[in-house]
């Protein structure tokens, strides 16, 4: 899900595309998203949209989702158990 942080005035501009397809993202937009000069983006393509998110904010993102698991779970230990019983699946058959 992506939610527009930007206050309903400033919801699109036109941009132009310059010298080996660099692109200038206007100064409203930039303060509006608490863009700094020199921060570091993460650019991605989703639904045919050019989607450009700060890192801190992906890492945010994926923190709250998943908040509610408790400490001692490990996500990569889970996923090799579920691995291994499916290996074990697949050498049976």
């Amino acid at each position: 899900m992506i939610f527009n942080m930007m206050p309903k005035s400033i919801t699109q501009t036109e941009v132009q595309l310059g010298p080996q397809g660099r692109l200038v993202i206007p100064a409203r937009l930039r303060r509006s998203l608490g863009f700094e000069s020199g921060d570091s983006l993460i650019a991605r393509i989703e639904e045919g949209r050019l989607i450009l998110e700060k890192a801190e904010t992906i890492k945010r993102r994926l923190k709250s989702r998943f908040a509610h698991l408790p400490p001692t779970t490990s996500l990569a230990e889970e996923l090799i158990a579920e691995r291994r019983e499916e290996a074990k699946r697949e050498a049976n058959e």
